[in-house]
């Protein structure tokens, strides 16, 4: 993966930025998406944002390389904190666990109001959707796909109504598994949703040999209402 060829995973973020938009990269690594999306005329202009030294030196290398300095700003900083509020109509989180999106959204709130958020949780999208929905966003678009064996979610929100799209009878399925994407329930989304089935399962059978306790039994009926739910999703 380079700045000319990205991932499928990052591919489907670029997928969704707005024409000509202004956008921040949170976590670039090195900056492959931003410089990407500069150079094929999807966004007019970008911020990569780095918390870590080295990704944001390699950054700096990356767009030095593309010859995009008047294009693409790197910045060195926590999170939301290298931008300024209204300064980008497009923001893009990707390759991190969804507890980690959701708390760098929290802590940049005033950072995001006018922006599209697109974003890619490798673990716990359920988190984001909580967020969202919590903070007054609508989920617009969900797409799940599989890349060299690995599952991925990505997740499209604007400011506007976090009820649309959610059915208040499966509001609790759907905030775990995505209102779009348990709609559509492709190959991927059921290959996923199959897999925690069975670690889930793992989990409960091995819990069977531990002592009781009241955090055990808390545990196990969270396990247990989740399988329900998910059994309940996969077997329409």
């Amino acid at each position: 993966m380079n700045s000319e060829k990205l991932s499928k995973r990052l591919e489907t973020v670029v997928s969704y930025i707005p024409k000509n938009s202004t956008i921040a990269d949170i976590g670039s690594d090195h900056a492959y998406l931003p410089c990407y999306a500069v150079q094929a005329g999807i966004a007019a202009s970008a911020i990569a944002g780095e918390v870590v030294k080295g990704p944001f030196e390699s950054a700096l290398k990356q767009v030095k390389l593309n010859a995009l300095e008047n294009q693409v700003d790197v910045r060195l900083g926590d999170g939301l904190d290298v931008l300024r509020p209204g300064e980008v109509d497009c923001i893009t989180i990707a390759g991190m666990g969804g507890t980690l999106i959701a708390s760098i959204l929290e802590k940049g709130k005033n950072k995001v109001e006018n922006a599209r958020l697109i974003l890619q949780p490798n673990v716990s999208a359920v988190s984001i959707r909580v967020w969202l929905m919590d903070n007054g966003w609508s989920l617009t678009n969900e797409e799940i796909l599989e890349e060299d064996g690995k599952i991925y979610e990505v997740l499209v929100a604007e400011k506007g109504n976090p009820e649309a799209g959610y059915s208040r009878e499966d509001k609790e399925a759907q905030l775990l598994m995505g209102p779009i994407l348990s709609q559509e329930g492709n190959a991927p989304f059921r290959k996923k949703w199959t897999q925690e089935l069975t670690q889930w399962k793992a989990i409960l059978k091995n819990m069977e040999q531990a002592e009781e306790t009241p955090a055990l039994e808390e545990r196990r009926n969270d396990l247990l209402g989740k399988i329900k739910l998910v059994e309940e999703v996969l077997n329409r």
